[in-house]
């Protein structure tokens, strides 16, 4: 009879085995949508036709995998060949694939040497490509649509790319930043790769301690946590870009305020604390760290209402005190004007009062303690 203790102990002994290994990590990622008519291709568009789009990764590695996706997509979507530079990427050994309308996919690994915090081009021949399209509109990186008789056309989107992995020690894991326009980076440089979320990652690989540590920016532009805005609302999309990524283990949760800018119902704020609630529930059940992020302020700007400003303040008041969250980070306080704590201050302000400028963004990441992100 096998004793307890060493039963126990063989029963263990996977998950220790599984814990202490190399593992797939996501080294650069965005949360996809369905294409709005204005931010479609070039004319003629995808069928028929070569992209090179361009990504930020963060982490190293000597073999990686592509994540593609056609979740949005009212037909099939073929594509002939996927190239990174040197490298072919295959699909169950054959370099051409077809995803279905509403799926997704994921590439045989490719022993590719990938750089850290250094770009990465991913060309894509396509055959047939479906009217409606997935992809990401906030890319704030130039891609370009290479057709057989015109020069290439650049378009600052990315479609159907939505993930790279690579394989990772095994203390690396990814912070996943949930959130709307101000995460996805607008008033950041378009080719600057200075979102908050890329000063954190230049920030966290420069700290030996926290250099194998991720960032994926989950951020949807006029994205809403409860309903309406842009892409699936944080609720409904929570499972895809959140728990269902390779390692993650700390979530930065900045969202809510495109949710306040157009609500008319008294009860916004204590809907969306009932939302952050069961956020951070499953995200604890799967063992994430959720640090919340006040709501930056946005008097002067389109969403203003004394109302708003006061479901504002409440929602800031419950992050800040009900001691649920495993931290706070206050950007809220980072980049406000001390003369009127409503507004931004004046040099992080894009001008438009609702988003900061690149000046913003990097005061943003340097409200974050690295030490949040030890093991």
């Amino acid at each position: 009879m096998i004793a307890r203790w060493l039963l126990a102990a063989l029963l263990v002994a996977p998950a220790l085995v599984a814990q202490s290994a190399p593992h797939w990590v996501g080294t650069w990622g965005c949360a996809p949508q369905l294409v709005e008519p204005a931010n479609m291709p070039p004319a003629p568009g995808l069928s028929g036709n070569t992209l090179r789009q361009v990504v930020r990764v963060t982490l190293p590695g000597r073999q990686v995998r592509v994540h593609l996706s056609n979740l949005f997509g009212d037909g099939p979507l073929t594509m002939q060949s996927v190239r990174l530079p040197g490298g072919i990427v295959l699909f169950k050994g054959s370099p051409s694939v077809t995803i279905p309308a509403g799926e997704a996919i994921t590439s045989d690994p490719l022993d590719y040497e990938l750089a850290p915090m250094a770009d990465l081009a991913i060309t894509i021949a396509f055959g047939d490509a479906p009217a409606k399209l997935t992809g990401h509109p906030g890319s704030r990186k130039t891609s370009y649509l290479q057709t057989a008789d015109a020069p290439p056309k650049p378009t600052t989107h990315w479609y159907v790319i939505t993930g790279i992995d690579t394989i990772a020690p095994a203390a690396s894991a990814e912070v996943i930043a949930l959130g709307d326009s101000i995460t996805d980076g607008r008033g950041s440089t378009t080719d600057g790769d200075d979102r908050w979320t890329d000063n954190l990652a230049r920030r966290l690989h420069a700290n030996p301690a926290t250099a194998g540590i991720t960032v994926l920016n989950e951020g949807l532009g006029g994205n809403a946590v409860l309903a309406g805005g842009l892409g699936p609302p944080a609720v409904d999309r929570f499972d895809r870009d959140v728990v269902n990524q390779n390692a993650p283990r700390w979530l930065i949760l900045l969202e809510g305020v495109n949710d306040i800018g157009v609500s008319k119902s008294p009860a916004v704020a204590e809907n969306l604390i009932a939302a952050f609630r069961k956020f951070i529930e499953k995200a604890r059940a799967h063992n994430i760290r959720v640090y919340g992020v006040p709501i930056l302020p946005f008097t002067g700007s389109m969403y203003f209402t004394p109302e708003h400003e006061a479901a504002r303040q409440t929602v800031n008041a419950w992050i800040r005190s009900s001691g649920l969250f495993d931290a706070v980070i206050d950007m809220d306080a980072a980049v406000r004007d001390p003369a009127d704590p409503s507004k931004l201050l004046p040099a992080y302000d894009t001008g438009d009062h609702l988003h900061p400028n690149q000046a913003g963004y990097q005061k943003m990441a340097e409200a974050v303690d690295l030490a949040l992100f030890r093991p």
